[in-house]
């Protein structure tokens, strides 16, 4: 087989840019992507992407209407295709069986169903998702129990390793490429097929094959490992915080050492988005339904200092107020999960924000990405909150900083966005409440300046001098 035509079965933050880019690379293969949602479609068809990834509109751009389709006629795309991605949601258990830790694969068996439905030729099905493992075998028994005459398929496991934010970079200069499949003649051609449409760009030294049980549980691994650091230098921070310790000049002497490096070990209020809770979830249903108890308790801790991060940090907004909030306008900056990206999902600002709100504070939120819908959305989803018209009442979307943060008794960071070092904090200290506090969840400030400005600050993993001067020392804006 020689691949002219891929279809994506699934539009959303890694279908859309991984077939982007594959579409940017591979001129001469036709790429796809569907999805049911015609509100999405319509979005990659506009001039305003459903979602923002630096990077993304200019190779959107280049090859939409070329050799880049975005369509909801999923029958005609899987017909046509040779190769199909299924890159769908696979959201944590609600309910049933391993709620809150087994991943949901109901989208994945429904893409599965759809193709043993509607194909009439042999494909090279590929698992995009991050799923459990296992679940190639989900989708093969699917496929060949329904299979067609003269219809044959190859299931191949080909996890994402993209970081929000990053993911054109990420995926057009890869670290590697992970491809799993079954460890017969037919298996290992379809693994061969897949890595000459990677080598159009990626060195074939950086395509790494394996088995599919590999592959899934190597993309799972990577995820842990990675939210694993960053709760260890959290767990660090509040170490430093009771002793006098610096966490950053302590991360900094940990990440010289070659065998450590330095990456992942920036302090902050937690890790969120759509892959480290929820792959370590399943990670840990995994182990426990293997009887690997001791396994499972130790990834859960991972997941327990995570949470611990968020209370603690806002146990001390709350304390530091005088052990009231209530009434209080408090702004918040950022509210996606990292900057660079819109995705709320597992935001630690909705953790913190939620917590205000319940103590009776008043929120001026501001993102410089996120909509005001998507805001709203989390702050009054039915697993966040009982009272979704009090969220309403007292929370207040803004269009500028500066705006959330006048007549504001604090300031609560929560996404380290570059336009946040830049604000101009005299002019801020002058609009907000006296004492006016800041709480940077982040560490990208210049913590001195605004104390000198007559701020009263505080961070994660350091103490800060708690009497700022009394009088502001003229403008400063922070670089």
């Amino acid at each position: 087989m020689v691949i002219e035509k891929i279809c994506c079965l699934g539009a959303g933050y890694v279908g859309g840019p991984t077939c982007s880019v594959i579409a940017l690379k591979c001129p001469n293969i036709k790429v796809t992507v569907c999805d049911k949602s015609v509100e999405r479609i319509n979005q990659w068809n506009s001039d305003k992407l459903p979602i923002y990834e630096p990077g993304l509109d200019d190779v959107v751009r280049q090859c939409r209407g070329k050799n880049l389709f975005f369509s909801t006629d999923i029958a005609q795309g899987i017909q046509e295709a040779d190769l199909i991605f299924i890159s769908v949601n696979t959201p944590t258990k609600t309910f049933g069986n391993g709620k809150g830790r087994a991943a949901d694969l109901k989208y994945v068996e429904s893409a599965a169903r759809m193709i043993a439905d509607l194909a009439t030729s042999n494909k090279i099905v590929v698992e995009k998702s991050t799923v459990p493992v296992k679940a190639a075998e989900i989708i093969m028994k699917i496929l060949r129990a329904n299979t067609k005459p003269g219809v044959n398929y190859q299931i191949l496991s080909n996890p994402e390793f993209l970081a929000e934010g990053t993911a054109i970079v990420d995926l057009i200069e890869a670290e590697r490429v992970l491809i799993g499949g079954e460890d017969t003649p037919d298996g290992q051609k379809a693994i061969q097929e897949l890595c000459w449409v990677y080598e159009h760009w990626i060195p074939a030294k950086n395509i790494l094959t394996t088995n599919t049980w590999s592959s899934e549980l190597s993309k799972l691994a990577a995820n842990a490992f990675l939210a694993q650091r960053i709760s260890s230098i959290n767990s660090l921070s509040a170490v430093c915080e009771a002793t006098g310790a610096d966490v950053s000049e302590v991360a900094r002497a940990v990440g010289r050492d070659s065998r450590i490096g330095p990456k992942f070990l920036e302090a902050s209020i937690g890790f969120g988005g759509s892959c480290f809770q929820k792959d370590i979830l399943n990670l840990i249903y995994l182990c426990e339904c293997l009887n690997l108890p001791e396994v499972a308790a130790y990834w859960q801790q991972v997941l327990n200092l995570n949470d611990y991060q968020k209370i603690r940090f806002t146990r001390k907004v709350i304390e530091s107020l005088f052990n009231t909030v209530t009434d209080k306008n408090i702004a918040v900056l950022g509210f996606s999960f990292k900057k660079n990206t819109g995705d709320t999902r597992e935001s630690p600002a909705i953790y913190v924000s939620q917590t205000l709100l319940d103590e009776g504070a008043k929120l001026n939120i501001y993102d410089p990405k996120v909509e005001p819908d998507q805001i709203m959305y989390e702050l009054t989803n039915p697993y966040v909150t009982s009272e979704p018209e009090i969220v309403k009442k007292n929370v207040e979307i803004h269009d500028t900083a500066y705006s959330a943060v006048t007549g504001a008794h604090a300031i609560v960071l929560c996404t380290e966005w570059d336009e946040f070092k830049t604000l101009d904090f005299q002019k801020i200290y002058e609009v907000m409440m006296k004492p006016a506090y800041i709480f940077d969840g982040r560490k990208i400030l210049n913590h001195e300046r605004l104390q000198n400005i007559g701020f009263h600050v505080q961070t994660i993993g350091k103490r800060l001098n708690r009497m700022p001067s009394n009088r502001a020392q003229g403008s400063q804006t922070m670089p």
